[in-house]
């Protein structure tokens, strides 16, 4: 049910999918700190399930959030391409760190200008669109697109994409993007990269 210490997003029961994704917006803070107290030689793994949930979470919103609001809230495309921009200069800035690793010299520097972005897009989602959600979609819908949101990330890539935001590009892309990255996370666990 977890791996490490954080619940696994597919298995979490928020009813909701505003309640599941502030939920998980928490885990995501705890999680920033927690790759940050590591040591310099431990923070490999914490880091890994950092990348990983940042992934499958903008996944899921790009795939399931965004075209609903979008479509049915109020000033929906405005709020919507805002998050994206948002969302694109972070998968960015996550790319950047996956690729260099834990022990390049800018790592910290860098891990804390992701934070920044990361935490920053979280309070303007909270804030601007899934207050929204909350006050415009009945509770049948937002129980639905919880069940969507989880669907979304138990199949959606492990690694930052940037350059794919969009819900039709998570489809075409996202399913062969998924599988390479999860032979990958298998490949550097067995290897211990």
């Amino acid at each position: 049910m977890t791996e490490g210490r954080h619940p696994v997003p597919e298995l979490m029961k928020e009813p909701d999918v505003v309640d599941l994704l502030i939920h998980q917006h928490g885990l995501i803070r705890d999680m920033f700190d927690e790759v940050e107290r590591a040591a310099p030689g431990e923070r490999r793994e914490p880091f890994r399930r950092l990348v990983r949930m940042l992934a499958v979470h903008e996944t899921a919103e790009e795939e399931i959030v965004h075209p609903y609001a979008r479509r049915r809230v109020d000033g929906g495309a405005g709020i919507v391409e805002d998050r994206l921009r948002e969302e694109h200069e972070a998968k960015r800035l996550l790319a950047l760190l996956d690729r260099q690793g834990v022990d390049h010299p800018d790592f910290m520097a860098n891990l804390d200008l992701l934070r920044v972005a990361v935490l920053a897009h979280a309070r303007a989602e909270e804030r601007y669109e899934f207050s929204r959600l909350r006050a415009e979609a009945t509770a049948a819908e937002r129980r639905a697109m919880a069940l969507g949101v989880r669907a979304a990330q138990a199949m959606a890539p492990t690694r930052p994409h940037p350059g794919v935001e969009s819900a039709t590009k998570n489809l075409l892309f996202g399913p062969p993007a998924a599988i390479v990255d999860r032979a990958r996370d298998l490949i550097r666990r067995a290897t211990g990269r």
